[in-house]
């Protein structure tokens, strides 16, 4: 799998930040309803909403809307692509040859 930069910022962005990771806490023992979350995060409805939005985007978290809520869970194919990504980012290459930096050899 090729990396997507922007998807990868996106999902990085997902995780760099506090209320966020209390989310993906709460979605790790199953979905939630978004006025479940709410009461949870003490937070106002448009600040979950950003945070849910960012969530989503990153491909992280699914919603479902359900009458007038928004249901949320993680996703098993986010969480797939973000390990993938890990795997690429930290791939060592071990037995490559090392080029000299700006040229120079000592």
């Amino acid at each position: 799998m090729e990396m997507d930069t922007r998807r990868t910022v996106a999902m990085f962005k997902a995780f760099c930040d506090e209320n966020r990771i209390r989310i993906l806490q709460m979605l790790c023992s199953g979905e939630k309803c978004g006025c479940k979350i709410l009461e949870e995060m003490q937070v106002t409805q448009p600040t979950l909403s950003h945070h849910m939005k960012i969530l989503c985007d990153s491909g992280i978290v699914a919603g479902r809307k359900e009458g007038k809520w928004m249901h949320y869970s993680i996703s098993e194919e986010g969480v797939k692509q973000m390990l993938e990504i890990i795997g690429q980012l930290t791939d060592v290459q071990v037995g490559e040859e090392k080029q000299p930096c700006c040229g120079g050899y000592q």
